[in-house]
């Protein structure tokens, strides 16, 4: 048995849960894993397309996954703003945007790492609000974003994190905090089998059923085009919180959105640490056998 490093790094996960299929494997890999000290999730807006109450959607989710893991009430949940920035700070304020700023201030914990699973409207809330936290030891984590460059880019556009709030992205890419991002080239490439689907999580309990189930349930009711995998884009996040070496990053000067999804070059901002390519073997195995052990100790029924 090996001994586990008892060391902790704080984080927040800010997440459009019920959004797709993949927001819920890094939510879950999250909370099973024992290094992260899980300060507070917050529940995002997905825009109103699909949805009307789309953020409140995402509160249902993300208590339905911890009801599974037999984790309710275990972990801070705070609602996020229901719509997107409208340019008026206090339509976005929420419960989510306050547990940021408490944490980015505090001065007694060590570095703090948020992740954005979804739109940054939480974290644009957050820093009109209280812009000093700019200069707080934090790290933001987006997934999100067109690719940079001559890349081409074959999903929907604007891209869909970026679309749900570009007004927000501007914010936060204005406000000189700390960036990690993962664009849309990179986190396509986490793609998962049906085939492995069935072999590596569904024999796992009612949590394993469920996530495997809602990969194809998802694709089922969204995709128009015969498909048996889907990329677990999200999960970067996760893996970058969990190990900020198991990637390769590359230094991006300054940015904004257009309202077309388009980037061009800022005057002023912040730089941007933009992931390349990052160690998708690694969380994905980690996320595979840490679902396993959850199986194993909590049974499989």
């Amino acid at each position: 048995m090996i001994v586990t490093d008892t060391r902790r790094r704080r984080v927040v996960i800010d997440s459009d849960v019920k959004n797709e299929a993949d927001d819920q494997f890094a939510v879950v890999h999250a909370l099973l894993s024992p290094s992260l000290d899980i300060r507070g999730i917050i529940p995002a807006h997905f825009g109103s397309s699909r949805s009307a109450t789309s953020m409140l959607d995402s509160r249902a989710e993300l208590e339905h996954l911890l009801a599974l893991m037999g984790r309710t009430g275990s972990v801070r949940i705070e609602n996020g703003s229901p719509v997107s920035l409208s340019g008026h700070p206090e339509t976005v304020r929420s419960a989510g945007s306050r547990l940021i700023v408490e944490e980015a201030r505090r001065t007694d914990a060590g570095p703090l790492f948020i992740a954005f699973l979804g739109p940054l409207t939480d974290m644009a809330a957050a820093l009109l609000e209280a812009p000093d936290i700019a200069t707080t030891d934090t790290t933001v984590i987006w997934i999100g974003g067109p690719p940079y460059g001559d890349r081409e880019w074959r999903g929907t556009w604007p891209e869909f994190n970026l679309r749900n709030d570009i007004a927000a992205a501007n914010v936060v890419f204005g406000s000189g905090i700390r960036i990690w991002q993962v664009p849309a080239n990179i986190y396509r490439l986490v793609g998962v089998g049906y085939a492995e689907l069935r072999r590596r999580v569904e024999p796992h309990g009612a949590l394993g059923r469920y996530l495997a189930q809602a990969v194809v349930d998802f694709n089922t009711a969204h995709h128009g085009v015969p498909v048996e995998s889907r990329s677990l884009g999200d999960s970067p996040a996760i893996a970058l919180m969990l190990d900020p070496w198991c990637a390769v990053f590359r230094a991006q000067s300054p940015v904004r959105f257009t309202d077309s999804g388009h980037c061009v070059p800022a005057e002023s901002g912040s730089p941007v640490s933009v992931v390349e390519a990052i160690d998708v073997r690694y969380f994905l195995e980690d996320m595979f056998a840490k679902l396993a052990e959850f199986g194993e100790v909590n049974g499989t029924r």
